[in-house]
């Protein structure tokens, strides 16, 4: 997942740094290297996943309700 940038013709090193840390984040390196700053059980990653798909679930849920309720005269 190794992020390269290489310098244009007359380009300040600031904006080279700007368009690496840009890059950066759209590569996702910055999201990984915070959910790998501290140890997580495995547990714990099931239990987050698990309350992350009931949250989508619910979104889903609440989205076809409301659309439901658009078509019913």
């Amino acid at each position: 997942m190794g992020v390269k940038v290489f310098p244009r013709n007359g380009e300040d090193t600031d904006k080279m740094v700007k368009r690496f840390k840009k890059a950066c984040e759209k590569a996702g390196v910055i999201r990984e290297m915070r959910r790998r700053e501290f140890y997580e059980k495995p547990s714990d990653q099931r239990r987050r996943r698990k309350r992350r798909e009931e949250l989508v679930a619910s979104k889903i849920r609440e989205e076809e309700m409301n659309t439901k309720k658009d078509y019913i005269f």
